[in-house]
């Protein structure tokens, strides 16, 4: 059971405290209060956990300071759509930048850092095409342990530097260990702020519950998490759950494809037909990684690349980000070089994009059925 408090409740108020001391006397249920920042007020929601079936919710909703009672319907308590009247915050505001189901944002960038000189055209191209995003990373997780790991915390500075140089805002960068988070936070400090940065979760690390709950405590960062390649779409999702239940509501969930043969011979299974899935059972923006999916540049007949398709195919499911690499020079690059776009493909991916988020916008106009 959610419980959803009148927005800028007065926690030093009598009726916050006699709400507390009613909730914290019932009988075998754990109680865990938290505070969702919106674009203009403070909401403090409060979670009753265990069996909440026979408590009653009528009694609860008329408790002084209670604005409405949602019971839990689905396993994921705190990120799930729960019921009709279920309207709770599904956006959130990051350093200027909203993320929600209803707007679209591209990620595009390089999926290793390697050295300044690229990083500083990778911006420089992003800022000329009015892009306020970018993917940079620092920390790369490989199954080869010989394989280039990321040049971790001594790329950080020029990083932040170059993307405050060119109005980058949200710089969506993996993180390992839980270290990672506080190198990032110290040398963001250091620099002056002159960026933002999304953590994210990769998949081989969507079941390292430690580190989620390490991520999940910390709430200077929104956290974009990708689902697992050899996992169900259940347990990624309880994976994002996880982030929620130590406080941080600020998660992308992010579609990259499954690890299986019958995805020959792209790299995963394509797996954004669940765009909507995501949406429908939760309240977070999706996200897709078309590189990742496809993992190489063929082209099709008819011209366009096999990746340019998988980004529209999630797109017009109603895909809110598209997280996508670019390199200026793929050949050097030392990490997924095969699979990047070229820089001056920029322009036509954006325009692309753009015409495909069109026409999804144009289908939900034309829906037969409005939502109920």
């Amino acid at each position: 059971m959610i419980i959803i408090l009148e927005p800028d409740i007065q926690k030093e108020s009598e009726s916050y405290h006699h709400l507390l001391a009613y909730l914290n006397n019932l009988p075998d249920i754990q109680v865990h209060v938290h505070e969702i920042q919106g674009t203009q007020q403070v909401l403090t929601e409060i979670y009753l956990v265990g069996d909440t079936h026979s408590l009653p919710k009528g009694e609860i909703q008329a408790l002084p300071g209670v604005e409405r009672v949602v019971r839990v319907s689905q396993p994921y308590r705190i990120l799930g759509r729960h019921a009709v009247d279920d309207n709770r915050i599904s956006r959130f505001e990051y350093n200027g930048v909203i993320f929600s189901q209803d707007n679209f944002h591209v990620v595009a960038g390089l999926c290793a850092v390697d050295n300044p000189q690229h990083v500083e055209i990778m911006m420089r191209a992003l800022q000329a095409n009015q892009q306020v995003c970018t993917r940079m990373g620092a920390y790369k997780p490989r199954t080869n342990p010989y394989a280039f790991q990321g040049h971790g915390r001594t790329c950080l500075p020029y990083v932040f530097e170059l993307a405050g140089k060119y109005g980058i805002k949200v710089i969506a960068m993996e993180v390992t260990h839980e270290a990672h988070i506080e190198e990032i936070r110290q040398v963001l400090k250091a620099t002056g702020y002159p960026t933002g940065v999304m953590l994210q979760i990769g998949t081989r690390n969507s079941q390292n519950f430690e580190l989620l709950k390490s991520v999940g405590k910390q709430h200077d960062f929104p956290v974009l998490l990708k689902r697992g390649f050899g996992i169900t779409l259940e347990e990624s999702l309880n994976a994002a759950e996880y982030l929620a239940s130590e406080g941080n509501h600020k998660v992308v969930f992010g579609l990259r494809g499954v690890k299986t043969h019958l995805g020959d011979p792209h790299r995963n299974l394509v797996d954004f037909a669940h765009v909507p899935v995501v949406k429908r059972l939760t309240r977070m923006p999706v996200c897709i990684d078309p590189s990742h999916s496809v993992g190489s540049r063929v082209r099709a007949p008819d011209g366009l690349l096999d990746i340019q398709h998988a980004t529209a195919q999630g797109i017009i499911a109603g895909a809110n980000m598209v997280l996508v690499d670019f390199h200026p020079y793929p050949e050097k690059a030392l990490v997924d070089g095969p699979q990047a776009l070229l820089l001056e493909e920029l322009p036509y991916f954006l325009e692309e994009v753009q015409i495909v988020r069109e026409a999804y916008e144009k289908r939900v106009s034309r829906a037969v059925f409005p939502p109920e």
